[in-house]
């Protein structure tokens, strides 16, 4: 009777010990949004990207800053083909 009452304990233990664990991983992965940009700040650019390891292409029409830094593609900055 009393291996049984042990054995019973141990394994709420163990539920909860990884309840918490796995709750707090969870809770980890909440990463807020990033803030919306003030509509008044972007400014109309024309600049054309192309990326150097697969060729795509973006054209960039508005921007938050007069020089934005290259955007990213195939883990790579893309390179300025045209303004």
């Amino acid at each position: 009777m009393a291996w049984t009452v042990i054995r019973i304990l141990l394994g709420v233990v163990v539920a909860v010990t990884v309840y918490v664990i796995g709750a707090s991983m969870l809770r980890k992965f909440h990463v807020a949004p990033p803030a919306e940009p003030d509509p008044d700040d972007v400014k109309p650019v024309d600049l054309h990207f192309r990326c150097i390891v697969c060729g795509a292409q973006v054209t960039m029409t508005a921007a938050q800053e007069e020089d934005p830094d290259p955007p990213r593609h195939c883990r790579e900055d893309m390179v300025l083909v045209a303004e």
